[in-house]
């Protein structure tokens, strides 16, 4: 059946791409210890150090990954360069785009654990009210209209952002306007997860829309800024921990190298040099 293997197809690009793209970063060496620094390091006894802020522990810096993918601190820091008459160049803090990713994911993290309802017996899950589907698009209108209304993101965005933010408004679109009985649509879920499709339901253009869209954002995801969803567990930036004071980081790429010393070049060029009178380091 088309729409079957339509998810499939979604489904299994998803899949494979994401595990391409893990592997890929998981086999990046890091020698050196890169992270992001926020505060004061740990040096000297009697200097406070930011055991968050500056982690030099594994556990400081699975807390600050935690908290950048839970609740995009890192945002928090955004600032904005203005220049103001005079001229005058400054910097202000800018939490807009904090506020908005954190609408937009949260909300889309709640329709993404509802959705679970159709591919779990029994469900215990509720659907998104319209509460949520509201946030969701405001959330989508925000970041769309961030990149076509300041000159400076416009500029440097390209296709690729645009086109998940235009699958995203698709799929969330369509499935506000779709009109359907969920248990048959349940029962399709149902057989996709066991490998025995059945017919999808009679919900007309408008579910066949929402699935195709859905399968293409899912297909898309790893080829796209959207697989920052398992880059940011690999950014070396933070989950690094700083303790490049504490011990030494050795750069496993470079290998032995054959070294010519000052003795060896004095031994080499002792006549020369004491004819010309040059001083020697050892006679």
């Amino acid at each position: 059946m088309v729409a079957a293997a339509i998810a499939y197809l979604g489904f299994a690009v998803f899949v494979a791409g994401m595990v391409w793209r893990v592997v890929a970063w998981a086999r990046v060496p890091v020698p050196f210890a890169i992270a992001l620094t926020c505060g004061q390091q740990k040096s000297l006894p009697g200097i406070r150090a930011a055991w968050l802020e500056n982690p030099w522990t594994r556990a400081g810096a699975a807390c600050r990954v935690a908290l950048e993918a839970l609740l995009f601190r890192s945002l928090l820091r955004n600032s904005r360069a203005q220049l103001l008459p005079g001229p005058r160049f400054v910097y202000r803090g800018d939490r807009s785009l904090w506020a908005g990713a954190l609408l937009f994911h949260g909300c889309l993290l709640w329709v993404v654990v509802g959705h679970l309802r159709l591919f779990l017996e029994p469900a215990f899950l509720g659907k998104a009210n319209g509460f949520v589907d509201a946030g969701l698009l405001a959330g989508l209108a925000f970041l769309f209209l961030r990149r076509v209304a300041d000159p400076r993101l416009r500029y440097v965005s390209m296709a690729a952002d645009y086109l998940p933010l235009a699958l995203l408004a698709t799929v969330a679109g369509s499935g506000i306007l779709l009109e359907t009985d969920v248990v048959a649509v349940k029962r399709f879920s149902l057989s996709l997860m066991t490998f025995h499709p059945v017919a999808p339901p009679a919900a007309g253009a408008m579910f066949y829309v929402h699935l195709i869209a859905a399968s293409a954002l899912l297909a898309c995801v790893p080829f796209t800024k959207l697989a920052h969803m398992a880059g940011i567990f690999f950014s070396p930036t933070r989950n690094l921990p700083a303790d490049s004071r504490a011990r030494r980081h050795i750069n496993p790429w470079l290998g032995p190298v054959q070294v010519h010393t000052y003795a060896e070049w004095e031994d080499e060029f002792r006549d020369k040099m004491r004819a010309a009178g040059l001083p020697l380091e050892r006679e």
